[in-house]
This record gives structure tokens, C-alpha cells and sequence, in this order.
């Protein structure tokens, strides 16, 4: 009896013990005031949960180039927009707007649009993360009266 009981509390205190990935609301890492425009080249992409990142070389007005991680949504809400790791091609050139991380040191911004170099828009954004109301997210554009 005492062995049947150990082999299910041992699996339970384990996960009761062990520390959970949190996740994060918007406004708890990144700045609504503090909007960012970035132009660049993807150098690198992250296709992984809770969000897509991408990471850019954005060059600076001094010359010198700086490797920014952009935040998007989760790869599931991009792949149901059309976007997939294909959309997303190392070298391509890109403006993305969104918002500085609080931490100002880091080189990290939530994205919320995309440009490509041919004027394509793609939303990148996470649908209700906090962030502010733009109007880049689809699901906030009303629709037209009937």
C-alpha cells in the first residue's frame, strides 16, 4: 500500500514543485508610450510558443548596426493569418512598427506590423495582449454598419 500511494504522490509534488513559465501581459514588458519603427534585414527567426520572434539589423544614423528581437504572436495565430516560417525569409528587408521593451537597455520591441519592401502589410501582433488600440489588430477594426 505505502508503495502504490509514493508512486502517485511522487509524480504530483514534483509538478507542484516545479516552477511554471509565466507568460506575460503586454504592458508588463513593453512600453505603450514608446512606440519604435525598425528597418532592417531578418538575421535570424524563432518559430517557437508563446511567440514568434524575429530577430533584425537595424542600421543606425551613426552607420553602426544593431540586432533587435522582435515579438509576435504565437506561431498557431499567425499560421491561421497565412503567415508561416516561409513568410519570414533570412535577408529580407522589413520596417516593423511596435513598442520599446520597459527596459530601454534591451534591443527587444512587441511588433505589430510588418512591411515588406513591396509594400505588403502583415500583422504580427498577439490579439489581446493589452497592447494599445491601433487598429492594426484585425479583430479590433469595426465592422461597417448594415
Amino acid at each position: 500500500m505505502r508503495v502504490t500511494s509514493l508512486v502517485f504522490t511522487l509524480p504530483l509534488i514534483t509538478v507542484a514543485t516545479t516552477p511554471a513559465l509565466a507568460h506575460h501581459a503586454f504592458g508588463g514588458e513593453f512600453d505603450a508610450n514608446r512606440p519604435v519603427l525598425l528597418r532592417g534585414a531578418i538575421v535570424k527567426v524563432e518559430w517557437v510558443n508563446p511567440h514568434t520572434w524575429i530577430h533584425m539589423e537595424v542600421k543606425k544614423p551613426d552607420g553602426t548596426r544593431e540586432v533587435w528581437m522582435i515579438e509576435g504572436g504565437s506561431p498557431n495565430s499567425l499560421l491561421r493569418r497565412g503567415v508561416t516560417k516561409e513568410s519570414l525569409q533570412i535577408g529580407t528587408e522589413i520596417v516593423v512598427d511596435g513598442y520599446q521593451a520597459r527596459d530601454y537597455t534591451l534591443k527587444r520591441a512587441n511588433g505589430r506590423n510588418v512591411t515588406y519592401a513591396d509594400g505588403r502589410k502583415l500583422f504580427f501582433g498577439s490579439s489581446g495582449t493589452g497592447a494599445p488600440k491601433d487598429n492594426a489588430d484585425p479583430s479590433e477594426r469595426s465592422s461597417p454598419a448594415r
